[in-house]
């Protein structure tokens, strides 16, 4: 069985394991934890693991979009053909 501290030492390790490329599967992981955790109290003791995790998600998912955007804009469009 495992035991809260358990939970809390796996959600700490998601959080400054997780890379961009990780990151949803990590949050997924963290969440799945979270609701093995009986009451509030054992639930705030993590809840800054989890915004942090939710942050960096936001975060570069939205470099993520900045970079497509920046790239397609540098990008050159195609020429138009006209119809006849």
């Amino acid at each position: 069985m495992t035991t809260p501290q358990d939970v809390r030492a796996e959600i700490r390790k998601l959080y400054h394991a997780t890379t961009r490329a990780t990151v949803e599967r990590d949050l997924r992981r963290a969440i799945d934890l979270l609701k093995r955790l009986d009451g509030e109290a054992e639930r705030a003791r993590v809840a800054v693991y989890m915004d942090g995790l939710s942050q960096m998600r936001s975060e570069w998912i939205l470099a993520r979009r900045r970079a497509g955007t920046q790239r397609s804009a540098q990008t050159p469009a195609a020429p138009k053909t006209r119809k006849s």
